[in-house]
Parts: structure tokens; C-alpha cells; sequence
């Protein structure tokens, strides 16, 4: 399309909190208690009556939920809206989440409240088949991928091997135990060094297959 560089930024935990205010909310409305300095999405949910731990047939249904009703409560990532308004003076942005279709208008109206009104992509699985699209439409000079979650780089790091990876966890009580992967580039949890970063990457040019 522009020819100019390309951000392609997923939300949860790199623009905007989600677990945090998951926990808040699965606490008052369903009695769970989600432990954060666990580092185990999985285990880290129990009720809080018996202590067991919820089942991966409770977890999804809970999270569907919140994003249907409660996505009010999430909030910028430090220095994330600040960080993208410097990047659009210089490059094409669009958000990637893994969201249902059918959860893409609350999330581009949730976005668009705190001021992010970049196109919103959907996606299901492993990001790197629709990044590839994405890109070969917008024909950018560069693109650079933020992510929070470690197979969404290994995805594209498979399909999209041009495409500078950086991993970020924006959320301070999960950064410290989660490991930088091993497919992105670099790993940054802060916005106003992977502004920079980012930037570079740009000036930088295509990642040539790295």
C-alpha cells in the first residue's frame, strides 16, 4: 500500500493490562482467586471455597466472558499510546489480537477510548499466516512485530522470517518469569526503549530472514 514501515502490535499486556483486571474481575464475580506470581496461567486459577484448580473447560469460558462484558477494565501498558503516536508520525500501525470475530468491534471500540484507532485484525492460533497477509497487502520497507507470547513469534519467525520480532510483557508482575523466546529478535517490557528499538528496525530495513 504506503511503502512506509509497518508496526504490527498485538493488545493484551503490550498496549493494555488484561491480567490484572482479569483477576480483579474473577475474584468479585466468581469467587477465583488467579495467582499472579505463579508464572502458570493454568494452575494459578482456584476456587476459592476448596482451593482446586480450574479445569481448561472453566478457564475458557471465564475468558470469553470478560472479554464480552468487562473489557472496560483494562488500561494502558506505561508509555504504550505515548510510544504509538511517535511511531505514526513515521510508519503504517495495525493491531493483531487473538480475539474471536466476533469480539473485533469491542475491541476496536475499547481501543478506540484511550485514543488507538489503528486497524484491528483478529486472528486465532498462531499469528504468522495472517501477519503474512497483512504484510504482503501493505508492502511496507520494514515491519516490525510486537508480541507478548512466545509462539506467536515462532509463528512468524516460520511464516514471516522478514519480520523483526520483539517480545514484550508489558504487565511487571509477570515480565520477571516469563523468559525472553528464543524466535524474536530482541526482548523489551518497556515502551519508551522499544520505541527506540523499533525505530531502529526501521531505519534498518527488512530483518533478511534472521
Amino acid at each position: 500500500m504506503s511503502g512506509r514501515p509497518l508496526l504490527i502490535t498485538d493488545c493484551d499486556e503490550v498496549l493494555l493490562h488484561m491480567v490484572v483486571p482479569f483477576a480483579q474481575w474473577v475474584d468479585e464475580a466468581h469467587h477465583i482467586h488467579f495467582d499472579l506470581e505463579s508464572g502458570d496461567f493454568v494452575n494459578a486459577l482456584r476456587h476459592k471455597a476448596t482451593g482446586i484448580a480450574l479445569g481448561h473447560e472453566e478457564i475458557w469460558p471465564l475468558l470469553r466472558g470478560f472479554f464480552a462484558t468487562e473489557m472496560h477494565r483494562q488500561y494502558p501498558i506505561d508509555g504504550a499510546l505515548e510510544a504509538l503516536h511517535d511511531i505514526a508520525q513515521m510508519a503504517d500501525i495495525v493491531v493483531l489480537t487473538n480475539l474471536s470475530d466476533e469480539e473485533r468491534e469491542g475491541r476496536i471500540h475499547q481501543l478506540r477510548a484511550v485514543g488507538v484507532e489503528f486497524p484491528v485484525f483478529t486472528n486465532q492460533g498462531g499469528k504468522g499466516p495472517l501477519l503474512r497477509r497483512i504484510v504482503d497487502d501493505y508492502r511496507p520497507s520494514a515491519t516490525v512485530f510486537v508480541d507478548d507470547l512466545g509462539h506467536n513469534h515462532a509463528s512468524v519467525a516460520e511464516h514471516a522470517p522478514d519480520v523483526w520480532r520483539l517480545h514484550m510483557v508489558g504487565e511487571p508482575r509477570l515480565a520477571p518469569r516469563i523468559p525472553p523466546h528464543p524466535t524474536a529478535h530482541a526482548r523489551i517490557d518497556d515502551w519508551a526503549q522499544a520505541r527506540q528499538w523499533i525505530v531502529d528496525r526501521f531505519k534498518e530495513g527488512a530483518a533478511n530472514g534472521q
